[in-house]
């Protein structure tokens, strides 16, 4: 299984990645070892989790929540969150 998931910054800000172990990676991200752009902005909390069979379902619907989604509508995203896994 890959996963995509949305990380709240301790900015406020929002982080999306994809994974295929998501605790691991948050753990990273935390640990300042995971993105550039998490390492100033720790802690991050996870606040989406969304499961895909294939890593390219995965990385499609990454790209489509960075480029294709506002914040507003990030945010209505993880309000209606329902775990889908």
């Amino acid at each position: 299984m890959y996963y995509v998931y949305i990380l709240e910054c301790c900015d406020g800000t929002l982080y999306t990645g994809y994974t295929s172990d998501v605790a691991k990676r948050v753990a990273k991200h935390n640990l300042g070892a995971g993105a550039k752009y998490t390492r100033g902005r720790t802690p991050c909390r996870l606040v989406y989790v969304e499961g895909f069979i294939s890593k390219n379902d995965a990385m499609r619907r990454e790209w489509n929540i960075k480029h294709k989604l506002s914040r507003d509508d990030k945010l209505k995203l993880i309000r209606e969150y329902k775990c889908i896994i």
